[in-house]
């Protein structure tokens, strides 16, 4: 008995409790708009350009010029540091060159060198929207001396009459590691006896890598993953860098 007596004070006491709890405020409503004046929807998000981004041109007569360019799976320009460098080591006055950027991507390394004056550039590239992409930016900038295939490099590379080209421009797919070789050779046959090489690479190519394709190394640079290369022909160079 005693314990049902000590049960029923207990609930009556739960109950007394729930009695004087307050209850919580009904949340203001919003207010009406004014009459004649519709309400505001709330302003829509900005679209952002899927896969965009933009290259600048360091030197010449485009200088400073910033060129939107898509992006790819791979896809890497070359930053502006190295190629700020690679245009110190060539001398920054590239008239009347002919060159050839065998795996163009978004061109900043071809336009880079018209810019700077040479006569012909042959970019080559592969991907169809990349090549749409560069006619795109060719016309934007008029860049006359600029001609843009679609094609693959090494085919390009290998039919470059030999020792035409004063400047040959390698950057493969830093994925494809057996493309490197087979574009130094060819790259070694098109280039003119005092011509150059730039090869961009995941890692460095020293003179033991070098010597059985006949290239010296005048210049090098490392900035994060980029090892920079600046080559040429053994006969017609003096120490390695």
């Amino acid at each position: 008995m005693a314990v049902n007596d000590a049960i029923a004070a207990l609930e009556r006491k739960t109950r007394g409790r729930q009695r004087n709890v307050p209850e919580a405020p009904e949340a203001p409503e919003a207010p009406a708009p004014a009459k004649g004046k519709p309400a505001k929807a709330a302003p829509a998000a900005k679209p952002v350009a899927a896969g965009a981004g933009e290259i600048r041109i360091i030197g010449g007569q485009w200088r400073r010029t910033r060129l939107a360019v898509a992006q790819r799976p791979g896809l890497r320009p070359t930053p502006d540091r190295v190629r700020e460098t690679l245009f110190n080591w060539l001398g920054q006055d590239l008239t009347g060159w002919r060159c050839l950027d065998a795996f163009a991507g978004t061109g900043a390394l071809g336009f880079e060198a018209a810019s700077r004056g040479a006569k012909d550039v042959a970019m080559v590239e592969l991907d169809a929207g990349l090549v749409a992409q560069l006619r795109s930016l060719q016309q934007r900038l008029d860049a006359k001396a600029v001609k843009i295939q679609r094609g693959d490099a090494l085919g390009a590379l290998q039919q470059a009459a030999p020792g035409s080209l004063d400047l040959v421009l390698l950057d493969p797919p830093f994925g494809e590691n057996a493309l490197f070789l087979p574009a130094l050779r060819a790259a070694c046959t098109a280039a003119s006896a005092d011509g150059w090489i730039y090869l961009e690479a995941p890692a460095e190519w020293d003179a033991a890598a070098l010597a059985p394709l006949g290239l010296v190394r005048q210049r090098y640079l490392k900035a994060g993953a980029v090892h920079a290369h600046l080559l040429r022909k053994a006969a017609e160079t003096g120490e390695a860098a």
